[in-house]
């Protein structure tokens, strides 16, 4: 999961502060290329790029000891992690293959997503909105983006920046945004997603990173609140996540436009971990009638067990 995109209030710009001032840079391989990990604060805690032992130039980003995000820069189209795999699959289906598309991020982690894009989809014009700057420039500098790709990085809070986005420009909208391991409550909501609903084009897809375990009250209401929003939806998660026995990721796809249900069931179905995705009367059934969440009584998503990240 991703940690970045929300704004925190007083409080915790002095802890982050406090952490910048008691932590130190450690870089014993001299960063990518090199051989070590490279360990630097930013302002969501602890910053670490630990080398991938099997792939030259491979590197996962974890923060606090939470993992991020992976990076191939030698094979940006390859996703290690499973949630990234899937929503990986949601952008392979909004087009043709090859197609350029206009895409938002909304938190960036290591761009692992946008540098898959630009790898697989040539032209394609994207946006990042990644609140934590420190972190954006440890990840400018470490793991630096193609200079032919079309991605423009914006260091501030997710909803923020979605609303300086005109009417009618993306394709595709992707959300992956966790501020201590948490999605930040105004990311949750029917006002929220009314913002990316504006933002998207006629059949332009949403795709979200959602995180929960049981008994998946969140994860529930999170499809509730989409439903109010966008008439059509699927979800991909493993089958131990849909059945509530264990904390995990789900991948939510919403849209005005009936999704490629079938192709994105197989891909899921095939990846290294399989998955399972649910749509129409199941997914309904699977929602059991919670609501919809609004501004005024939104709440951050369940912070994970401390074994999550074992």
């Amino acid at each position: 999961m991703a940690r970045r995109g929300a704004a925190g209030g007083a409080g915790d710009r002095k802890q982050r502060a406090d952490r910048r001032t008691d932590r130190k840079t450690s870089r014993p391989g001299a960063g990518p290329g090199g051989t070590g990990n490279v360990s630097e604060p930013v302002d969501g805690g602890l910053a670490e790029l630990v080398p991938d032992r099997e792939r030259r130039r491979a590197w996962t980003l974890t923060i606090d000891g939470a993992p991020q995000s992976h990076v191939d820069l030698d094979d940006p189209a390859y996703l290690a992690f499973e949630y990234q795999r899937r929503i990986g699959h949601i952008a392979d289906l909004c087009a043709p293959a090859g197609q350029p598309l206009h895409v938002v991020h909304l938190g960036g982690g290591a761009f692992t997503l946008a540098r898959y894009i630009a790898a697989t989809r040539p032209r394609s014009t994207q946006q990042i909105v990644e609140v934590d700057a420190a972190l954006v420039q440890l990840v400018r500098r470490e793991l630096p983006l193609d200079p032919q790709a079309r991605i423009r990085v914006r260091a501030t809070d997710a909803r923020t920046g979605l609303g300086k986005i005109q009417d009618g420009w993306a394709d595709l909208v992707i959300a992956d945004v966790f501020s201590g391991a948490r999605t930040p409550a105004h990311l949750t909501s029917t006002e929220f997603l009314a913002e990316v609903r504006r933002v998207l084009k006629p059949g332009g897809s949403y795709a979200a990173n959602l995180a929960d375990g049981p008994p998946l009250a969140h994860l529930r209401g999170q499809i509730a609140t989409a439903a109010t929003v966008f008439p059509e939806l699927a979800l991909a998660a493993d089958p131990t996540v849909f059945r509530g026995r264990r904390f995990g990721n789900a991948v939510l796809l919403a849209s005005d436009v009936a999704p490629k249900t079938a192709e994105l069931t197989r891909r899921v179905a095939t990846d290294p971990h399989p998955g399972r995705v649910e749509h129409g009367r199941a997914l309904a059934d699977f929602t059991g009638g919670a609501a919809a969440v609004h501004d005024a009584d939104a709440r951050p998503s369940p912070s994970p067990p401390a074994s999550a990240f074992d």
